[in-house]
């Protein structure tokens, strides 16, 4: 017994009638003849049901023939039609049928239009919101450079027109800070240091200053191997690089010309290099292997020869955020797909995904080898632990964007900041926040924490936290009494990132205003200054504390020799 579907059906029917030119008076004998052993879906269909099933095959035809279609418009109306409609229906009916059914069926195409019209918006919106989300260093970054091009031309210009009564309130200033924090400076509030307080010779000078190039386009990451002199940066040129930098001063035996930089590409060949900004990177504790999160979602790791070991691909968004755990089996990333995924290194598998957020994941950071906190857009921030499908800790309170998150040195306390201008302590004996540090005037984007205090190499200093905000300013706090101990007001622009020395003693921040400044937190001033030719996203110390990195705008890393 053959068995064919009735669409099948359908389409022979129709064909064998066009073909025949709709004439054959012995049509239905013949095709009752040919197929009187035929089902219709599964159906058995009896010879007297195929003659009117052809009957009214003519009928429909000629009905069709009647109307002004084209041939491709019948070939569409007809399949509107089953086998059994046309048994069950005249002319009129089939009709009815196949303006009903064809309504239906514009109606159901406008709602998958519809549908698809929203889903890409929705598509465009989260687009947009990845591109605005980039952990604001690039998209926001780029802008303000610009707008702050004309801008800090004027200032240049305002700065000549400037009178001697000027230079000279300043420089009273300057003797009341100095004359008030003399000592531990850490007993009191800083005055507010201007930049024109800084003297020229705070100004490092360019023999103590290496300017690495070969990126094409903003250097938004920089990072110091935790053993030897390698420093890693990574761009929006698609590529991380790695920069041999010799021991001692940064131009004794060290040319650009000379380095052998090791470039890591993230796309093969030069086409598809968009999407492939490397936004992240972290060294392992043994500084052997290091990571790099790329807007294309993947993470990478490379061994410090330039090989990539492994490609661990599961996020479907950039990636904003990268840790390795202290302990080096487990890389920790936060995507802009809401979850955070640990990695098992060696497996080069997913070892656990989180998905509890309902915004991106802006940024992450271990507690110990097996718990880290994830912080988003969503305002919320979750402590989550490896083998734990919920939450372990909750912390709700911000009104805005959590931009990041640090766990202090015992991973005791954890500090956050947020788009809603304030930073908070948390503690997990609590639910609430142990301290609301309110006294930026604007987003703050940055924060962290001192090597200082009880389970550090500097134990006998307090321990502190640097917040870092649009409103130009740094800010330390005192965490234990939750107050303002300095501010530090020696920026013109947002300042993007802090970074303490290994030693506890100074701070470098860097600002769009293209200013990188060394405070000494004993003394409650700037000590050094460098200025470049672009804003900075981001300075770090090496191990030692006598080189500082800084990645600039203007697609250059700078390295300078600290020495007081």
């Amino acid at each position: 017994m053959t068995s064919i579907t009735s669409v099948e059906l359908n389409f022979l029917v129709f064909r064998y009638l066009q073909e025949s030119g709709f004439t054959h008076s012995a049509f239905a004998l013949g095709y009752e003849a040919s197929i009187n052993k035929c089902t219709i879906d599964g159906n058995l269909i009896p010879p007297g049901a195929l003659i009117t099933f052809v009957q009214k095959g003519l009928q429909y035809l000629e009905m069709e023939a009647n109307l002004s279609h084209s041939d491709a418009e019948v070939d569409e109306d007809f399949s509107l039609l089953q086998p059994l409609d046309l048994i069950q229906n005249d002319v009129n009916q089939l009709r009815q049928l196949i303006k009903d059914r064809k309504k239906n069926l514009q109606k159901e195409r406008d709602k998958d239009k519809e549908l698809e019209r929203e889903h890409e918006e929705e598509r465009t919106r989260v687009r947009e919101k990845e591109r605005l989300e980039r952990e604001k260093e690039f998209e926001r970054a780029r802008e303000r450079v610009e707008k702050n091009k004309e801008v800090e031309k004027n200032k240049e210009q305002e700065k000549h027109h400037e009178g001697h009564n000027d230079r000279d309130k300043v420089a009273e200033q300057e003797e009341k800070a100095n004359g008030k924090h003399e000592g531990n400076g850490a007993s009191g509030e800083l005055m507010d240091i201007s930049p024109a307080s800084t003297s020229q010779a705070c100004e490092i000078p360019s023999s103590d200053v290496t300017i690495l190039e070969g990126h094409t386009s903003e250097v938004c990451a920089c990072a110091w191997s935790p053993t030897g002199s390698l420093l890693a940066s990574g761009s929006g040129d698609s590529t991380a690089r790695i920069w041999p930098i010799p021991d001692g001063s940064s131009r004794s035996g060290l040319q650009n010309g000379a380095l052998n930089v090791l470039v890591l590409k993230h796309v093969k060949g030069r086409n598809n290099e968009k999407s492939k900004d490397v936004t992240t990177l972290d060294w392992n504790g043994d500084g052997t292997l290091l990571a790099t999160g790329s807007y294309d979602g993947q993470a990478r790791i490379w061994s410090t020869n330039g090989e990539l070991r492994s490609t661990l691909n599961k996020h479907k968004g950039p990636i904003f955020s990268l840790k390795w755990n202290k302990k080096g089996d487990y890389l920790l990333t936060g995507s802009c797909d809401k979850t955070a995924i640990v990695w098992d290194v060696k497996a080069e598998e997913v070892k656990q995904q989180f998905e509890f957020h309902s915004g991106p994941t802006l940024d992450v950071d271990w507690r110990n080898n097996m718990s880290f906190a994830m912080s988003s857009t969503d305002n919320m921030i979750y402590v989550c632990k490896i083998g734990e499908n919920r939450p372990i800790k909750t912390f709700a309170g911000h009104q805005g964007e959590v931009n990041c998150v640090k766990w202090d040195p015992t991973g005791t306390l954890l500090a956050s900041c947020s788009d809603d201008i304030s930073a908070k302590i948390w503690s997990m004996k609590q639910e609430k926040y142990v301290h609301d540090l309110r006294e930026h005037s604007k987003e703050i984007y940055t924060i962290r924490w001192s090597p200082t205090g009880p389970g550090t190499n500097n134990p006998n200093q307090q321990l502190v936290l640097a917040s870092a905000s649009f409103d130009s300013t740094v800010k330390l706090w005192d965490v234990e009494l939750g107050r303002l101990l300095y501010s530090l007001n020696g920026h013109r622009d947002p300042v993007y990132s802090v970074a303490f020395s290994p030693n506890g003693e100074y701070l470098a921040s860097g600002s769009l205003d293209k200013s990188l400044h060394i405070w000494s937190l004993k003394e409650g001033k700037i000590v050094k200054t460098y200025t470049g030719n672009g804003g900075i996203f981001e300075v770090c110390w090496n191990k030692e504390g006598d080189k500082l990195a800084a990645c600039f705008a203007n697609n250059t890393v700078c390295v300078l020799d600290f020495r007081m």
